[in-house]
């Protein structure tokens, strides 16, 4: 079973996507972090297969903590999250950044879990 650790500051959207992740008997989730900061350094504690990671987060976002997780862990695999609809800049750049894939909101399961399923 992998481990999933859950980064988002609405308390309403982590909930709702690790009600998915739990629900599936392919992951768990190993945490909820408010923000980039919290999630390096849960990254170091938890030590989650995937890091599902919005990207606009206050104090540090996303992206910024996906720079700074490539870094440090290269094999981390982090899912950038985004009410953006998957287009424009950000998009591309957290790709080039090295995330694996985008989740979009509101979130449909089974393509939340495919996507899991293919890291």
């Amino acid at each position: 079973m992998k481990k999933v650790l859950v980064v988002d500051d609405s308390l309403s959207v982590a909930r709702q996507l690790e009600k998915i992740i739990s629900e599936s008997s392919d992951f768990t989730c190993v945490g909820h972090a408010k923000n980039g900061a919290e999630a390096i350094k849960m990254n170091h504690t938890e030590n989650p297969d995937i890091i599902c990671m919005d990207m606009n987060m206050p104090g540090m976002d996303g992206l910024t903590a996906l720079r700074t997780l490539s870094v440090m862990d290269k094999e981390v695999k982090v899912v950038m999250v985004t009410s953006l609809g998957g287009v424009g800049d950000k998009f591309t750049e957290a790709l080039r950044l090295g995330a694996k894939n985008v989740i979009s909101k509101p979130f449909d399961a089974e393509t939340v879990l495919r996507i899991l399923r293919e890291l």
